[in-house]
């Protein structure tokens, strides 16, 4: 494995979850963490979701964005913000901005596609 996973903006694609997403690190090479650029665009949300088994964290890049968590209030973050969800609570977060809201989505241990649970 590389020490270094490069970022590539053309591999992003649009997932179920209703974003568009760019893997940047995530390998069977490393089980504990994987690390992808999630972008929302504006008036638009994300499916509510869990993920069985991994803790995940939202790192706010550019935009602002509304996060609800396991039925909580919507709660605003900004740039730089980190939101910590916990493993198995649903998440989704909105853009009610002008521009696309961008973050990190670190999830420890990684993720893949046989831990995402649609709650909707």
């Amino acid at each position: 494995m590389s020490p270094v996973a490069y970022f590539r903006p053309e591999t992003e694609f649009f997932s179920e979850e209703g974003c568009y997403i760019t893997e940047i690190h995530n390998s069977g090479e490393d089980e504990g963490c994987s690390i992808a650029r999630a972008r929302v665009k504006p008036g638009a949300a994300t499916k509510l979701h869990a993920l069985i088994g991994t803790v995940e964290r939202y790192v706010i890049l550019e935009g602002e964005g509304r996060v609800e968590i396991e039925g909580g209030p919507p709660t605003v973050v900004r740039p730089l913000d980190v939101v910590v969800i916990p493993a198995g609570a649903s998440q989704r977060i909105s853009n009610p901005g002008s521009r696309d809201l961008e973050f990190l989505c670190v999830c420890t241990p990684r993720f893949t596609p046989g831990i995402y649970v649609k709650k909707e």
